[in-house]
């Protein structure tokens, strides 16, 4: 029987294309500082193999959007873009390293991102509810016509409106000191109404059935 007290989630992801840039600092820097947020390194996130990274996310609630943060972060930068994995489960050993730590959210997150480079797609999600992972992967698919399709310009705009997200749109154009109809031109290239909406429907769906 599943804890649900003991429940967390891990993101294991990878930087597609990152060989091709000849300063990997170019993202590593802008990814640790976003990682950051979540907790320190090594404990509650590591970059391993040169363009590896896992992450927990202690809320599996916030998992869906630290994804699209890393999403966004990651494809501002031209040619870049991201593999995830989100894993939602239990956590039978916690080591000082995340990359140590084990447990069903471990594996699964492990699991659907091998499963992604076979099927060549760039989100997904492994839960201990089959049926909801298939429901919400659907939903992935769908959503990632649009979010792999972010132009550098588009990303930068969508890391900015979620770190902004308690602001309208003018109040937004006039912190980076744009129009607010050119903020919403780029949010609508973005789907980010749409995508925000995911976010909101994912995090109902994990409240309900944790509760």
């Amino acid at each position: 029987m599943t804890d649900i007290y003991s429940m967390t989630s891990v993101i294991t992801g990878d930087i597609i294309n990152s060989r091709g840039k000849n300063d990997p600092s170019i993202w590593l820097h802008p990814l640790k500082e976003l990682l950051g947020e979540w907790g320190k390194s090594p404990k509650t996130w590591e970059i391993f193999r040169g363009d590896s990274f896992q992450l927990e996310i202690s809320n599996p609630q916030d998992a869906l959007l630290a994804a699209i943060r890393i999403k966004a972060c990651i494809k501002s930068i031209d040619k870049l873009d991201v593999r995830i994995g989100i894993g939602i489960g239990e956590k039978s050993y916690n080591a000082s390293r995340i990359t140590e730590s084990n447990g069903p959210a471990f594996i699964h997150s492990g699991e659907t991102f091998e499963e992604l480079k076979k099927q060549k797609q760039r989100l997904s999600i492994k839960s201990p509810w089959p049926e909801l992972d298939e429901e919400l992967n659907l939903m992935f698919r769908l959503a990632s016509i649009a979010l792999d399709r972010w132009t550098p310009a588009t990303a930068q705009l969508v890391a900015i409106s979620i770190a902004n997200s308690g602001l309208s749109q003018k109040e937004l154009g006039d912190r980076i000191e744009r129009t607010q109809s050119t903020i919403s031109e780029g949010q609508k290239r973005a789907h980010y109404e749409e995508v925000m909406a995911l976010e909101e429907f994912y995090r109902k769906c994990i409240t309900k059935t944790l509760a």
